[in-house]
């Protein structure tokens, strides 16, 4: 019998030596922390998804495929692995175990043409392998060496199978003897050759101090290249020379010790080349591969002409994707914020783990060497957490400057130098800068943000080649350290940033109202709406007393209040303009809507108010009639309908004055939601009846829609179901040729309440999903639609779901800070579980 524990104990002492593999290689890294990306050639990475399905510490993940696979190869005093078979639990994702197996093998341990075989034998259902179970165990010695006599003679065997187990995470190891004919994870004869021919050659590929030099460096000082290559290690670091063909071929010469002084070409250098085993790295290789570059053309001929030497492993690092075809690609990503923090702590730990450093590593998106060089920073001058995050805030990239010239602008410059970028010529860096700026980057295909540049998607391709920006999302934008270091230090003095600004004001200065032209095509605004908000908030920063940008400022909150309800982080500098300056008023209207959007009701009404101040104190007959037109409305969201009656009665005085057939219009429509509210519906119709007449008039189809929404929650509270439906199903014809998504939403939610009354439950809960498929870009009306449809669900005693979806309404409404729907929320979920527990007392 196989003892289990025992068994577990030498997996331990397995698993350990592992770790201790693992450390030491990490320890001879130039930075510790590169080691964890040592997975894009040895297949550990710890940052990808397949490392987070790992079962457990004995289970099938990287270290302990590596470490069983080279203790197997030592015990049986083999080197290469032709197949591998992983009998996976059915538990196990053949991702985890795939990932590195397929990474790892075809680099250092497949001596074929073809990768070595992974073969998943829950899927398969393959088994055609000698699989020595008990290679492990210390009690069946007897038949371990039994098995090792059949299968392993001294001899280097044919083929040789291997087979990692998921529960004990061991790799046995068997040769197939001499059969010649070709199975399942066998490779024919012929094709088998004693060299590295097999292994692809690798490109490590991303942004400046992204870490790609330092994983080059751990992969060299890694105990398994040390055994196979020994000495034969090579690394060059391309940038340390003048790019031409002569300074390359000369500094190989001078690397792999040919002793051959200034070689005119390949030629001489092929027996040194091809005499032994060898690792090559070429690091920074973008100094030379540039297309741009000198020479370039014969230096890639001859970067490509090593790619293909069989005895030679190449690698390449390269800001640059111009390398030869036959290099797998690994795209180097940025840390995680697990290793990120374990990168500053492992330099400069302060008395323990903060939320201030957790942020920092935020910030700077995560880019390894700005973490170093900010860890390092604050190293040496021993600040603490607090005087690190003042002086990020103040000096920003600056602070990223250690005393021996390492330093983020040295990385990024080097870039800024390379032959193509230069050829891009002198609007390239201009445009970068924008680029820098807007926190999103920018969006390629906005063709009337940069009209004066002629061939700026080419310019964009170049900026991603270089690695100085990627695209995400339909932008191109860059990490946080770059844009730092590459945004205009003074906006207001950069050309093409003021251009950019004014085509953004011009896109801005349409007033948005639906029904009016220009409405749909002001939602633009929903992608552009963070850069937006970034640009007025510098430009208002530098020059706060600017009419221009603070009337830009309102137009833009009118935007997002139509188009994407959320608050502005603008609004503590509007609150703190003086009471004098001509855009106060205006500016916090807007601010109260965005609170209003969010079911800030509180909020809503203070700025109202104060508006209203503002207004009265200028003598703004009209605008003193608008905002109370709005103070009416919020009262009425706050229940306060007596107060509000006066303000639309005022309102309404004010535009008959000034004969305003729309101001009217719409005091009428507020004072009849007003009175609808208060129970006072005959009034309420009347005062509705005559809006309509006066919209109608002015052939304002929204504001008719809106009315007859309006006429059906009359009718509906007076019982009148049928004249309500007619209503509702007019507002929804005219709501649905615009494809006002607001009304028909409320449309929506009045005509399932309607159905929820007549006792049709299905179609009021259809209604009510198609409520919430209008409210898909606004949480707070999303929130609403789950509010109500929880409602119907605990008067049909269905409390489960009830509470379920009260809950997740909560959820929506605590995220906007909207206290009252939450308040609301919260009645109905204590109702819920009061009648919860009576029904459950009811069945004992």
């Amino acid at each position: 019998m196989i003892d289990d524990g025992e068994i577990e104990g030498e997996l331990r002492v397995l698993v350990k030596g592992a770790e201790d593999e693992r450390r030491a290689a990490e320890e001879q890294a130039p930075s510790e922390f590169w080691s964890r990306t040592l997975g894009w050639v040895l297949g550990e990475k710890e940052d990808t998804e397949y490392t987070k399905l790992t079962l457990g510490r004995f289970t099938l993940n990287d270290w302990n495929i590596f470490a069983s696979a080279k203790g197997s190869l030592e015990h049986l005093g083999v080197e290469y692995i032709d197949a591998l078979q992983c009998n996976r639990s059915r538990c196990a994702p053949c991702l985890m175990s795939s990932k590195p197996v397929m990474l790892v093998i075809p680099t250092l341990w497949s001596r074929t043409s073809q990768t070595a075989h992974l073969v998943d034998t829950i899927q398969n259902n393959l088994t055609p392998f000698i699989s020595m179970q008990n290679h492990y165990n210390s009690k069946d010695t007897a038949i371990r060496k039994h098995q090792q006599n059949r299968q392993a003679p001294t001899r280097v065997p044919a083929r040789t199978t291997g087979c990692i187990d998921s529960k004990g995470g061991r790799l046995q190891i068997s040769d197939e003897g001499t059969r010649n004919d070709v199975s399942v994870g066998a490779v024919p004869n012929d094709t088998e050759q004693r060299t590295l021919g097999n292994v692809t050659p690798i490109a490590l590929i991303g942004a400046g101090g992204i870490g790609k030099t330092s994983i080059a460096l751990t992969v060299l000082r890694h105990d398994r290249i040390k055994e196979r290559f020994g000495y034969n290690r090579r690394f060059i670091r391309c940038d340390q020379f003048p790019a031409s063909y002569a300074n390359f071929l000369s500094r190989l010469s001078k690397v792999i010790g040919a002793g051959i002084e200034n070689p005119e070409d390949l030629t001489s250098l092929r027996p040194f080349l091809s005499s032994g085993e060898m690792i090559l790295f070429l690091d920074n290789a973008e100094s030379i591969l540039d297309p741009q570059g000198t020479d370039a053309q014969e230096i890639y001929k001859v970067v490509e002409e090593l790619s293909q030497f069989s005895n030679i492993c190449l690698g390449i690092t390269s800001r640059i994707r111009t390398v030869p075809p036959r290099c797998k690609h690994l795209i180097i990503p940025v840390l995680s914020v697990e290793s990120a923090c374990d990168v500053f702590y492992g330099i400069y730990d302060n008395g323990g783990r903060s939320d201030i450093i957790s942020d920092l590593v935020r910030r700077l998106d995560f880019h390894a060497l700005s973490i170093t060089l900010l860890a390092t920073v604050a190293s040496r001058n021993t600040w603490d957490y607090d005087r690190l995050a003042r002086e990020w805030d103040t000096r920003r990239t600056q602070v990223l400057r250690t005393d021996y010239n390492e330093s983020l602008a040295a990385t990024i410059e080097l870039s800024l130098a390379s032959p193509t970028f230069r050829r891009l010529g002198p609007s390239a860096r201009d445009l970068l800068g924008v680029i820098a700026f807007f926190p999103q980057g920018v969006d390629e295909n906005l063709d009337w943000l940069f009209p004066t540049i002629s061939d700026k998607k080419n310019t964009f391709d170049k900026f991603c080649l270089l690695s100085l920006t990627y695209r995400s999302n339909g932008f191109v934008t860059m990490l946080a350290p770059l844009r730092d270091y590459l945004s205009p230090k003074s906006p207001e003095f950069s050309p093409l940033l003021h251009m950019t600004k004014n085509h953004y004001f011009r896109k801005l200065s349409v007033f948005v109202d639906p029904g009016r032209p220009g409405f749909e095509e002001a939602r633009w605004i929903t992608s552009e709406d963070a850069n937006v908000e970034h640009l007025l908030d510098v430009f208002i920063s530098i020059d706060t007393n600017s009419d221009e940008v603070w009337l830009v400022c309102g137009r833009f909150m009118r935007h997002l209040y139509w188009h994407k309800k959320r608050l502005v982080v603008l609004g503590p500098k509007i609150e703190g303009l003086p009471d004098n300056h001509p855009s106060k008023p205006e500016c916090l209207l807007r601010l109260s809507q965005s609170f209003q959007s969010v079911g800030n009701l509180a909020e809503y009404k203070r700025l109202l108010v104060r508006t209203l101040e503002l207004w009265r104190e200028r003598g703004q007959d009209l605008c003193v009639a608008d905002t109370l037109t709005l103070l009416c409305d919020a009262n009425r969201q706050l229940c306060l309908y007596k107060e509000g009656i006066p303000h639309a009665e005022e309102a309404l005085q004010i535009y008959e004055r000034r004969n305003d057939i729309l101001g009217q219009a719409q005091s009428l429509k507020h004072l009849a939601w007003l009175l609808n509210d208060d129970q006072q519906l005959d009034a309420a119709e009347t005062t509705i009846s005559r809006a309509v007449d006066l919209f109608s008039s002015i052939n304002d189809e929204f504001e008719i829609c809106q009315s007859h929404r309006l006429l059906g929650r009359i009718c509906l509270s007076k019982g009148n179901t049928g004249k309500a439906m007619i209503h509702f199903e007019i507002a929804r014809g005219i709501a649905s040729l615009s494809n006002w998504d607001e009304q028909l939403f409320w449309i929506h939610d009045s005509l399932a309440l309607l159905l929820f009354i007549q006792g049709r439950f299905d179609d009021a809960h259809v209604h009510i999903e198609r409520a919430k498929s209008h409210a898909i870009n606004d949480p707070y009306y999303l929130g609403r639609a789950m509010e109500s449809q929880a409602r119907f669900w605990y008067k049909q005693r269905r409390f489960k779901k009830a509470k379920s979806e009260a809950l997740h309404a909560a959820n929506v409404f605590e995220r906007l800070g909207a206290a009252d729907d939450l308040e609301r929320c919260g009645v109905l979920l204590r109702d819920v579980d009061k009648k919860t527990k009576s029904w459950f007392a009811s069945l004992r």
